[in-house]
């Protein structure tokens, strides 16, 4: 008798932002809370913000956290190809967790059958390791105008032989032209792995869309296994850039005690790093995208971006410098992470022009450090301990962290120069090393550590340091998983997991 292949259900949406990160992350929980021994996977991501697994390879946030989930590690056979766009419509493409080559979109499209067999051994490699898959496409499932490129849409279920899952978003209004039409354009044998539709951020009464629920199983001859009304009250590390445009990120709280400013740079990349920071009480956290909006924080970051030169140079243009050298004298703290590391020292270098046509910068000047763009990506996990004053814990013996590095530049920190972090322990190596650097007043300094803020100490400590009153005793990775229980509970209240899970059972 033939052994049977892994239960898999993949969910593709009618366009962008539908939410089938969200509701795959959600099965996910669902099945595995239920023993199944689950993983997720998504064959192409396009994001800026990455990861860096234990064995110090990039992929997409999105399968990270689905993966959390799913109560597994992450691993890049769960997302093989990442895209990461730097401008001048140019991609970085991150090919099963290292660098591929830096291409425009025509240049990527002409890769398509080398890229898609090695999507195809990561595919199979989680096929063979687990007893289910939930998979996961990207945009609309029916760009008809990029058919021929595609990977991870229709071409991927087709593949796999995954029965699929059409994600529409009620919310921007249309769902009727969005179902209705997406099927009318497939052929008829994508139309054979459609299983049926959950419609996604409903708000109103139900009860007032059953004639809707009823025309469009009658127009597709497909179930609407679920109606899934909008919240936003559960969070989750976000996948792009999205959020961020659309204000789901940062708000202001009147009253709290610390008050930060991220610069929202155009090319902003790992702003995840700041949802620890969001969540805490007595802070507030915003994005700034002009210099009026930083004038009253207590603390601005400066966070990670794909295309550092060009992104020092819209700071300049926009008129922030003065303003950050203004606040600095005034005594408000002012952190880099990354690319905003590169931009608080005083010169950065392109030589071989790996953002930008720009071969060298001036930086912002408030660190004694300068950087050279490289042709080899920076990806590693470490740990080790933070000795900024103040910071540092009982007797200055340092707040353990560990975090994880993505960058392609190298930094020469000038001789005598005080370091915020001693590295012990990196890739299971114990080389210890200084990292970053701090200004002489103490107010200004900068990191290539990604992650810094998930480490519930620290984060403590450094709220407190700038005027936090008080513990909150926030466990961020517990706050996580109690996330993906009540997202998982959510949507077993909202939709008939059961059905769906029969009607993917005979695709096995």
């Amino acid at each position: 008798m033939k052994k049977k292949g892994p239960l898999q259900i993949m969910f593709l949406g009618t366009g962008s932002d539908a939410g089938k990160s969200v509701i795959a992350a959600g099965f996910c929980r669902i099945l595995h809370r239920k023993g199944y021994n689950v993983a997720p996977f998504k064959a192409q991501n396009m994001a800026l913000n990455s990861f860096v697994t234990m064995d110090g390879k990039e992929m997409g946030r999105a399968q990270v956290y689905q993966a959390a989930a799913a109560g597994l590690l992450p691993d890049v056979d769960m997302n093989p190809v990442l895209l990461k766009p730097y401008g001048n419509c140019k991609t970085q493409v991150i090919l099963q967790g290292k660098v591929l080559v830096n291409d425009t979109a025509e240049g990527y499209y002409r890769m398509k059958e080398q890229i898609f067999t090695r999507v195809m051994e990561s595919y199979q490699r989680l096929r063979h390791r687990y007893d289910t898959l939930i998979l996961e496409g990207a945009g609309s499932l029916t760009e008809i105008n990029l058919k021929k490129s595609d990977i991870v849409n229709m071409e991927m279920a087709r593949a796999a032989g995954a029965p699929v899952i059409v994600v529409a978003d009620i919310d921007r209004g249309g769902v009727f032209a969005a179902l209705i039409g997406t099927m009318k354009l497939l052929t008829p044998r994508e139309r054979k792995l459609i299983i049926g539709f959950i419609i996604n951020k409903f708000r109103g009464s139900i009860d007032l869309f059953t004639d809707g629920i009823k025309l469009i199983e009658k127009l597709t001859r497909r179930p609407v296994f679920g109606i899934v009304p909008y919240f936003d009250d559960i969070n989750l590390p976000e996948e792009d850039s999205v959020a961020l445009h659309s204000g789901r990120k940062g708000r202001r709280r009147e009253g709290a005690d610390v008050r930060i400013a991220v610069i929202s740079l155009p090319l902003i990349s790992n702003y995840t790093d700041f949802d620890p920071l969001e969540l805490e009480k007595g802070v507030s956290l915003w994005y700034a995208n002009t210099p009026e909006e930083i004038l009253d924080a207590s603390v601005v970051i400066i966070p990670g971006t794909k295309n550092t030169i060009e992104d020092l140079k819209w700071l300049k243009e926009a008129g922030f410098i003065p303003v950050l050298e203004n606040l600095s004298k005034g005594g408000t703290s002012l952190i880099g992470i990354c690319g905003g590391y590169q931009m608080l020292g005083n010169e950065i270098r392109d030589p071989y022009g790996i953002e930008s046509a720009t071969s060298r910068i001036e930086g912002i000047g408030f660190l004694p450090i300068e950087t050279v763009l490289e042709r080899n990506k920076t990806l590693t996990r470490v740990s080790g301990r933070c000795t900024l004053d103040g910071i540092q814990g009982e007797q200055g013996k340092g707040v353990p962290i560990d975090g994880y590095e993505i960058h392609m530049g190298k930094t020469t920190v000038f001789p005598g120069t005080r370091r915020p972090f001693i590295i012990e322990s990196k890739e299971g190596t114990e080389p210890e090393y200084e990292e970053g650097a701090v200004s002489r007043d103490n107010l200004v300094w900068g990191t290539y550590l990604h992650g810094l803020f998930e480490n519930d100490l620290f984060r403590e400590r450094f709220l407190i340091f700038h005027g936090r009153r008080g513990s909150s005793g926030l466990s961020y990775r517990a706050y996580l998983d109690a996330e993906f229980d009540r997202l998982a509970a959510y949507i077993e209240r909202n939709v008939d997991v059961e059905h769906i899970l029969k009607t993917a059972e005979r695709y096995r």
